[in-house]
């Protein structure tokens, strides 16, 4: 789903929404009353200039043929606005006038019937012709200040603006009141859920069956996390039965292997392929310890901690007994006190084919560094070996594959830096190769557990 605005979560689009919908509600009800309340004091005017001019022409009377004007009883008014024009001569004009008005009255007199707004005095004129007996004898002019009715339509624009700006933001903290109570109990099942996922499998809602959107929200959730209890226990238990099952026939080949290879009858070439044959069955054991570690951390997550150094020390001390055995110099520095949010058995595996990889292709040194960078707690391990060659940075992490550097150079499937990567993965990291390094260089990252780290003194181990 696209995020509408850059504005996140459902309430804020919700409540986005719904003052869009307000905004427009509101401000079409605001232009129609500002329209009909001027459309009715319009009309309001031309009904009081039609009063004035019929009650002026009600007072107006014929001699020989001639308009005689008699004065009406609002005449001497002082507002009073009405001339009385025998063709272009006034018989009556107002004694005090607004400036303009004069000449514009004036030059309604020998027109049709029609009104004419004068801008600069903010009066409104209507021309009515003088007819008898089928001939017109002159123009009754009246006019009327609209300034009251623009005080009026002012007013009530101002009013509507204010009333509508309020009625915004009261709905707007109401709507923002009603929403944020309604997904409320959504929030805080979702947060529930996921917390439970990761640390209680066994606890559910258990509101019963479901009635609204938050019951059956809830008996969703709970199938859910039933459905993901249930696959965790099958891969626990299909873990150890397959760590139990692999085992045992692993231990009659390695045991075996070792028989025949002390058999002072057996042939060297033979005891060669039984000496394979037992190093090819520890290797495998590695696997399944391997495979065991990253699956205890997927199913149990980042619950316990270890500490970089400690773990990095196992793996050195193991190291010396494997392909670092042949005189290098491994060194350990960096933060003894950085911490990583995974167990210690699942460290010193990660870090077990590494060090193994670089003993086996270094020259005369490697090397592991400990740092904390952020969120993260690092390793990296080093060797002045021919290291990775560009382009295999991402190859060399694939099941049954070597980068060039490595060669034959010793036996094995290729698996190491694989599982390498897939146990830092499933404790929430990552294992990188630096192609551009002068030897070999891979960056173990992990999440961080805290503890202020304490400088220890880089040299040999």
């Amino acid at each position: 789903m696209r995020r509408g605005l850059g504005i996140r979560g459902l309430r804020g689009r919700l409540l986005l929404a719904v003052l869009a919908a307000v905004v427009a509600g509101v401000a079409l009800l605001t232009t129609t009353f500002n329209l009909v309340l001027r459309a009715r004091l319009d009309s309001d005017v031309d009904g009081l200039l039609n009063a004035r001019a019929a009650a002026q022409l009600a007072t107006l009377s014929t001699q020989n043929g001639r308009l005689v004007a008699s004065e009406a009883p609002d005449a001497a008014a002082v507002d009073s606005q009405v001339w009385v024009f025998a063709g272009p001569r006034a018989l009556e004009r107002p004694g005090r006038a607004p400036p303009g008005v004069d000449p514009a009255a004036a030059a309604l007199a020998r027109g049709p019937r029609r009104t004419l707004d004068v801008g600069s005095a903010d009066t409104r004129l209507l021309a009515v012709p003088v007819m008898r007996a089928g001939r017109r004898l002159g123009t009754v002019v009246v006019g009327a200040s609209l300034a009251p009715y623009e005080r009026t339509e002012r007013v009530a624009l101002v009013a509507s603006l204010i009333l509508a700006a309020i009625t915004v933001l009261a709905v707007a903290g109401i709507a923002r009141w009603l929403l944020g109570a309604a997904l409320r109990p959504v929030g805080q099942m979702t947060s529930e859920a996921a917390a439970w996922s990761e640390t209680d499998l066994d606890r559910r809602f258990g509101l019963g069956p479901p009635t609204d959107e938050l019951t059956r929200l809830a008996a969703t959730l709970d199938g859910l996390l039933d459905r993901l209890a249930a696959g965790m226990r099958r891969e626990r238990r299909l873990s150890s039965e397959l760590s139990h099952e692999l085992r045992t026939p692993l231990a009659k080949i390695s045991t075996q292997a070792q028989l025949l290879a002390r058999s002072r009858e057996l042939p060297s070439d033979l005891r060669d392929e039984a000496d394979a044959i037992v190093r090819a069955a520890v290797e495998m054991s590695d696997v399944i310890d391997v495979l065991m570690a990253a699956a205890r951390a997927e199913a149990h997550g980042a619950g316990e901690s270890s500490d970089l150094a400690t773990a990095a020390r196992a793996a050195i001390e193991a190291a010396r007994t494997g392909a670092c055995g042949r005189g290098l110099e491994l060194e350990l520095r960096g933060d003894a006190g950085v911490r990583a949010a995974a167990e210690p058995k699942l460290v010193e595996r990660l870090l077990a084919p590494l060090l193994d990889n670089a003993c086996r292709l270094a020259r005369s040194r490697a090397s592991l560094s400990l740092d904390r960078r952020g969120a993260w707690a690092e390793v990296v391990v080093e060797d002045d070996g021919p290291g990775v060659a560009p382009g295999e940075e991402l190859e060399i992490f694939e099941p049954g594959r070597r980068g060039r550097a490595a060669g034959d150079a010793h036996a094995g499937a290729g698996l190491g830096l694989a599982l390498a990567r897939r146990l830092a993965r499933s404790a929430g990291g990552d294992v990188t190769a630096d192609p551009g390094a002068s030897g070999g260089r891979f960056v173990v990252r992990l999440p961080a557990a805290g503890a202020d780290a304490l400088r220890i003194p880089s040299g040999p181990v």
